[in-house]
Order: structure tokens, then C-alpha cells, then sequence
């Protein structure tokens, strides 16, 4: 059954999906400015101490993300069947999943704290106050992985509305929280650096808790003359599954970090300057990603959905919409950043040496946008599709064919900052030849989730 094009979700859909997607990946960043900017008054020791604790803790959640997209894909396909309970209970499986793991890096990130904080952090006090803001965020990590499970499943179902309110009543009450336990406003104590990560794990639980309880009334819901609370019981099948889908998902993120960490690391060698253009232009790369991604997040729930429903045809209907819109959107940025390079470089320096030698990455990426374009789109369509393990190995074999060979040869031969812009390009090229293989041979709609 192939599904004709008329059945495949309009422009208006892939929008409002990806809207809702964006206001959830900008919301964290955003509170993360605020909490940088409050706890900053501290002094220099404390500031550094929350970039250090905040950094561990972000390595360790984004290897997590396959809690959210493993979960739309599963959960859109069953969505897609009109197997409402079988899509009800990949959400369960993965809040489970999510309280397990969690558990473990809470508990096992308490011990290790000190070691791990010391490998980044210098002496001089911000290493143990560093410990100090960990040992109290990794409380969270539960919660945290609660919501990305339940962000997942509810992008699979394409409830669009919910999640953003989640998150902003989350993170909303950590950003007012953050001010008044930090600095003891309102007559609270004054926690200083520890009332940054109080305030965190406050509003990580609120979302966590709101998206839990979702959970648990789409199951009352499902089944109102049945026993639905047998829904609700963890079931070894699906977790098994999802697991299988994790492995592969977290290589793939492995690989990412691999790239940007080396990336860094050989960009420090030719100087703090070339350090720091690298880092404000990858800032703004990060920041085009997000965009990107949403639009990749709606093109998972809604091939997910057509292969769920045997839609083929509409399935490929949406991966050429997305992907017509998301290079739209990268040529229009690029665009933007080619006009106002001078101006938007003074924004993030006025350090002469910096500002020259942005010149280099900058056009780099003006010239990757469009390709980056192409490689989200077909990123989340093959994520929809669950074609994780073809993910995987693509980006991988990338990472190593494109890149690292690149980016050392450049640290061997002093290329500098276009020797590593090179080897990020050519790894954006690799793994958009190996996402369109994939697409032109058809493969990617026979992909089976069981």
C-alpha cells in the first residue's frame, strides 16, 4: 500500500510540528543564559565552577537524547497504525527506561564527581565548588530523562501543545527560582552557587513530573472499561527494543562529540584567537542547528506516522517537503550571516586579532548551511523511518573518512582554522552523499520496528 500524495501532512503541519519542537530546544539554552548571567555575580570561581558542572552534565544528557527520538520514531509508527495502547506503551516503556537509567548516573555521577570535575576543572576553589553544583544537579537526572521520554512519545503522537507548556512551566519556575536562591532574595537563604543547581533540579522535576503524569492519563484514557493500570507495568519487550535503538543512537551522538571536542582541541593549539573564533562561530552553527532540528523532529513524527499507516507514498511526500523548507531556511541564514558578517562578529568581540580571524570559519559556514540543510531533513526522516543503524554507520564511517584524517593533518601541516572548517565540511559532505544513497534507493521506508 503505498498511500497517495493527497493523505501526506501539509506545509502548515511540518510548521506547526517544528514550531513546537523549536520552542522546546531554545527553551533550555535560554534559561541556561539566565543562570549564567545570575550566578556570574558570584565572581569569576563560581561562574567557572557552573561551567564546568553544567558542561559534565550536558555531556551526559546528550547522550541520552535517544530517549526522545528513539521514542518518536517507535511511538509514530504505532501512531501512524491507529494502535493507540501500542503507542501508549512505548511512552511507558521509555519513562521506565528513563527512572532506571537515571537512577544509576545519579548515583554512580554522585561518586565520581570529584574525579570527573577534576579532569576539566583547574585548583584555586572551582573544582570543589564545582563538585559541590554537581552532586546536587545529577539529583535530577531522573526527571531530566523523564521529559525527554515523554517529549519524545508525545512528538510521536503529535501532541504539539502540551510539551511546550511542560517545559516552559518547568524551566519558568527554575528561572525564577534561580535569582531569589542564589543571592537569598524575597527573604530565602542565600545559596549561592548551590541555589542554581537547587533551582534546576526544581524545575527538571516539575516538567518530568508533568510529563509523567501524561503518560498515566493517556493510559486511564485508553482504556476506560479495561485494566489499564496493566499498561502502565514496565514491559521487557518493548525496553529491549528501545535499548537496541539506544546503542545505535548513542554512537552516533558519540561521534558527533568526537568530531566538536577534536575540533576544539586542535583549534587551541594555533592560539587564543583561533580558539575563540572557532568557538563564537560554532556558537552560531549550534544555533542554526536547533532550527534545523526541529524541522528534522517534525519530519520523524510524520514519516513515522505515514510508514505506520503504510503511507509510502505521502512518507516521501513529507521528506521532500522538509527537506524543500529546511534548505529554505539555511539559505535564508546563510544569506543573513554573508550580509552582516562585520556587524555580527563585533557583537560577540572587539578584539582585533579575533574579529580577523573569524573571517575564515565565517565563510565556511555560509558555504555548509546549505548542505546542512539537506543532511537535517534526511536525518530525521531516516530517524522516523527507525533506520538508526544506517544513521550510525554513515556517520561514523563520515567521522572517519571526512573529518578526524582532516582536522590532524591540519594540526600536523598548520593549515589552522581552514584545515578544521575543511574537515567539518567534508564530514557534512560525507554523511549528505550517504543520506541521499539511502533515500534514492527506497530502502529506508522498508525499515521494520518491532
Amino acid at each position: 500500500m503505498t498511500g497517495p500524495d493527497s493523505a501526506a501532512p501539509s506545509g502548515r503541519t511540518i510548521l506547526r510540528l517544528a514550531s513546537s519542537a523549536l520552542i522546546v530546544l531554545v527553551a533550555e539554552p535560554l534559561y541556561l543564559m539566565e543562570d549564567l548571567a545570575v550566578v556570574g555575580r558570584l565572581g569569576a570561581v563560581a561562574l567557572a565552577a557552573l561551567g564546568v558542572g553544567s558542561l559534565i552534565l550536558g555531556v551526559v544528557s546528550t547522550q541520552l537524547t535517544f530517549l526522545s527520538y528513539g521514542t518518536t520514531a517507535r511511538s509514530a509508527r504505532m501512531f501512524g497504525r491507529g494502535d493507540r495502547r501500542a503507542a501508549i506503551a512505548e511512552g511507558v516503556a521509555a519513562s521506565w527506561l528513563a527512572i532506571g537509567v537515571g537512577v544509576v548516573i545519579a548515583v554512580v555521577m554522585t561518586v565520581i564527581a570529584p574525579w570527573v570535575v577534576g579532569v576539566i576543572a583547574p585548583g584555586d576553589g572551582v573544582d570543589s565548588e564545582a563538585v559541590g553544583w554537581l552532586r546536587i544537579a545529577v539529583c535530577g537526572v531522573p526527571l531530566i530523562l523523564l521529559s525527554m521520554a515523554g517529549n519524545g512519545w508525545m512528538r510521536g503522537v503529535q501532541d504539539t501543545r502540551r510539551p511546550v507548556v511542560f517545559v516552559v512551566i518547568g524551566l519558568g519556575l527554575s528561572a525564577v527560582l534561580c535569582p531569589v536562591l542564589v543571592h537569598g532574595l524575597l527573604g530565602a537563604p542565600a545559596m549561592g552557587l548551590h541555589g542554581s543547581a537547587v533551582a534546576n533540579v526544581a524545575g527538571q522535576s516539575v516538567a518530568g513530573l508533568l510529563f509523567a503524569r501524561q503518560v498515566v492519563v493517556a493510559a486511564r484514557r485508553s482504556a476506560p472499561e479495561e485494566p489499564w493500570t496493566e499498561l502502565l507495568a514496565p514491559r521487557r519487550r518493548i525496553i529491549t527494543a528501545q535499548l537496541s535503538m539506544a546503542r545505535d543512537l548513542v554512537v552516533r551522538s558519540l561521534s558527533f562529540q568526537v568530531c566538536f571536542l577534536s575540533a576544539a582541541a586542535v583549534a587551541a593549539r594555533f592560539g587564543v584567537a583561533s580558539l575563540a573564533a572557532h568557538q563564537v562561530v560554532l556558537q552560531l552553527w549550534n544555533f542554526v542547528s536547533l532550527v534545523l532540528d526541529a524541522l528534522a523532529i517534525a519530519a520523524q513524527s510524520l514519516v513515522g506516522a505515514a510508514l505506520g499507516a503504510r503511507a509510502i507514498g505521502a512518507a516521501g511526500v513529507v521528506a521532500r517537503r522538509v527537506t524543500v523548507v529546511s534548505i529554505g531556511v539555511a539559505v535564508a541564514v546563510a544569506a543573513v550571516f554573508a550580509v552582516a558578517r562585520t556587524p555580527m562578529g563585533r557583537i560577540f568581540t572587539d578584539d582585533t586579532d579575533v574579529l580577523a580571524a573569524l573571517d575564515t570559519p565565517w565563510w565556511f559556514l555560509i558555504g555548509m548551511l546549505p548542505v546542512a540543510g539537506v543532511v537535517f531533513a534526511l536525518d530525521g526522516v531516516l530517524l522516523g523511518s527507525g533506520d538508526a543503524a544506517y544513521l550510525r554507520t554513515t556517520t561514523v564511517a563520515s567521522a572517519l573518512i571526512g573529518f578526524l584524517p582532516t582536522i590532524w593533518l591540519s594540526l600536523v601541516f598548520d593549515w589552522g582554522l581552514a584545515g578544521i572548517w575543511t574537515g567539518l565540511a567534508l564530514f557534512m559532505i560525507c554523511r549528505l552523499a550517504a543520506l541521499s544513497a539511502r533515500m534514492a534507493g527506497g530502502r529506508w521506508t522498508l525499515v521494520e520496528i518491532r
